[in-house]
């Protein structure tokens, strides 16, 4: 195989409202160039899944435009996902993925062989990342949540992310799980801090304009307080049996850290872990991706392949 310094892998970061690409050479998995596409709106117009093969296919050949010893491609991609398979099982969002063979869609549009792909979680792969190249390097064990819509969670030792063990939720997923009456993303979400919200003020904000006022309006600082005692709570009870000596947060309630990280920390302390905000925030699933394909594919001798001319199906 090609020496890592000279050679790449191409990331994809799959979510719910947008695609990124990502070049990143596997050597230092630094991020060379992207390319993003939303698919909200009414001029994304990705309603098949031959248009969504096509848009990754775009995508991934302006990222990498010009270079070469490009090796293949790491997909995040939400779950439910068959990994192996390279094939979606969501019902709730992009529906034009269900069931259908991404990886060979992608294999043929590329020019690539089959084995070329590799695809994970996305929450996996933004743990990954910032393992690899974040606030985590050099963690052994590490669980990261992303804070958003929903709650993302994942679990990693040396670098690999565990589903299942001691400490691991089932599927490495705890946005699901019975707490507190209700389930854990009932308390750790936008939802939340925009219910407990109204419910202070009768008034319907988002969580930006919210962390924006907390510096002068008590509601708004008291909301992300309370935000980080639940917070705390969950890293008590739920990560904590997993031994992590690191937890990384991220998504974008994550970029308020400083209005509810000190509330998580007091009902954390004394447990042998601490918990750090997210240094590569939206580039995190694209490094973990890359990551990923460079320890997957460390023992493994890959064709040398390049970008190639669009084919049609």
């Amino acid at each position: 195989m090609t020496s890592a310094e000279s050679t790449f892998v191409l990331a994809f970061d799959i979510g719910g409202s947008h695609v990124t690409a990502g070049l990143c050479r596997l050597s230092d998995l630094h991020i060379l160039h992207e390319s993003s596409a939303s698919l909200a709106g009414p001029n994304a117009r990705i309603d098949t899944f031959d248009a969504f093969a096509d848009l990754l296919y775009r995508l991934g050949s302006q990222a990498s435009a010009g270079a070469v010893n490009v090796t293949g491609a790491a997909l995040a991609v939400p779950f439910p996902f068959d990994t192996d398979a390279g094939v979606s099982l969501m019902e709730h969002k992009l529906k034009p993925l269900y069931g259908k063979d991404l990886r060979g869609a992608l294999a043929h549009r590329f020019g690539w062989a089959w084995d070329q792909f590799l695809f994970l979680n996305d929450a996996c792969a933004y743990l990954l990342g910032e393992v690899g190249d974040g606030s985590l390097k050099g963690a052994r064990r590490a669980a990261g949540l992303t804070l958003g819509t929903g709650v993302g969670s994942a679990f990693a030792i040396d670098g690999h992310c565990q589903s299942d063990g001691i400490g691991v939720p089932p599927g490495g997923e705890i946005w699901n799980l019975p707490y507190a009456g209700g389930i854990v993303e009932d308390l750790i979400s936008t939802r939340a801090i925009k219910a407990e919200y109204l419910a202070r003020t009768g008034l319907e904000r988002d969580v930006a304009e919210i962390a924006a006022d907390a510096a002068t309006e008590d509601d708004a600082r008291e909301v992300f307080e309370e935000f980080g005692v639940h917070l705390g709570e969950v890293l008590r009870d739920v990560i904590a049996p997993f031994h992590p000596d690191m937890v990384v947060i991220g998504g974008g309630i994550s970029r308020s850290a400083p209005l509810f990280l000190p509330t998580a920390e007091q009902q954390i302390h004394g447990l042998g872990f601490c918990v750090v905000q997210s240094t590569l925030q939206d580039q995190a699933p694209l490094v973990g991706a890359a990551h990923y394909w460079r320890e997957e594919k460390a023992d493994t001798s890959i064709p040398q392949a390049s970008v190639a001319v669009p084919r049609k199906l």
